[in-house]
This record gives structure tokens, sequence and C-alpha cells, in this order.
């Protein structure tokens, strides 16, 4: 609303003449006039009495919507902390999932270190053995312990171990050894 038609509409919500107004501000009628039909504007010490005598801001006879101004600042803020609140949103959930990954990875990682520490922890013994000019081959995988993991090769020799049960490896291997030499034959 343009200052004129806020003098105006001020002036007529006040039940106020032309010359009423004119005489409280100490002005002509025909300046009020002129105020009201945007020919002229007041000066800032007329602004202030006019201000008085309607009984309103300066800022409201000059239409500074100071409200819409807050209004527009609030919603901005708004806005802003909404922005914001998203965006840490997001980093939680990186965080989150970067958590997650490391926690993965060094389950992971100890589980490897796991299954690679127990195939060194292993013995493997590899028999050439030969009896009659024919040769035969037994594997023979023991533990740290000296338990026994796995066994096996040749059936010749997987034929001789039937009616045998070893625990340990190192038995197993001897058991070969002495059979293939008690029978005239080598293991190596």
């Amino acid at each position: 609303m343009k200052l004129g038609d806020a003098i105006l509409r001020l002036r007529k919500e006040h039940k106020l003449s032309q010359e009423q107004l004119a005489e409280k501000i100490g002005v002509t009628r025909q300046t009020i006039s002129n105020w009201e039909l945007g020919e002229t504007s007041p000066n800032p010490d007329q602004l202030k009495l006019l201000s008085k005598v309607l009984n309103v801001s300066i800022d409201e006879l000059l239409s500074n919507d100071i409200k819409q101004v807050l209004v527009e600042k609030v919603s901005n803020t708004e806005k802003l902390a909404g922005i914001i609140i998203k965006i840490l949103k997001v980093i939680g959930v990186l965080f989150l999932i970067y958590l997650v990954l490391a926690i993965l990875s060094f389950v992971l990682f100890n589980t490897m270190k796991v299954s690679v520490s127990n195939v060194q922890e292993k013995q493997t013994v590899y028999l050439e053995c030969s009896l009659k000019e024919k040769g035969y081959q037994y594997l023979v995988e023991i533990s740290e312990n000296g338990d026994l993991i796995e066994a096996s090769g040749s059936d010749y020799i997987t034929q001789i171990l039937a009616d045998q049960e070893f625990t340990k490896g190192k038995m197993l291997v001897q058991y070969i050894e002495s059979y293939f030499h008690d029978n005239g034959g080598s293991c190596h």
C-alpha cells in the first residue's frame, strides 16, 4: 500500500477531515490532499507527527511490513535447520555404515588370520614308497600337536591301513615306513 493510501485510510478510520489532520500536524489542508494523492510526501518530522496523531508506527505508514520480514526470516531459518538436520542424518548413516564395515573387516581379517595360522600350524608329510619295483604315494597331514588331520593316497597303502586306526599322524607315517621296510621296500 502506498503512503498516500495509508494516510487516507487511517485519517478516515480516526474520523478526521483533511483540515483537522492538517491542523494537528501543522500543515495546510492542501498538503494533506497532496500526500493522499501521492503528489508529495511528508518529511521525516511530519512522518513522526502523523505517526503519533494516527496512532501507528512509521513502518506501518510506509508499508514496511515487519511481520512479513520476520515470517520470511523464520521460514528461512526453519528451511536451513531442515537442511542441516538432513545433512546430519546422512553423516550419521554414513558413520554407521563405516562402523559396520570396520567391524566386519576386523572380524573377517581375524577369521582369515586364524584360517591362515591353522594352515601354517599343520605339517604335511608326502611319502613315496616302493615295493617290488612299484611306486606308491601317500599324503599325511598332521596338526601342530601331532594329531592326524587327513591321510590319502595309493589304494595299496589304503588297503594296508584298512584294519588300523590312527589318531596321531607320526604313528601312521612310522607304520607305513616300517611296513615297506619290513617287506623289502623303502619310503622316503
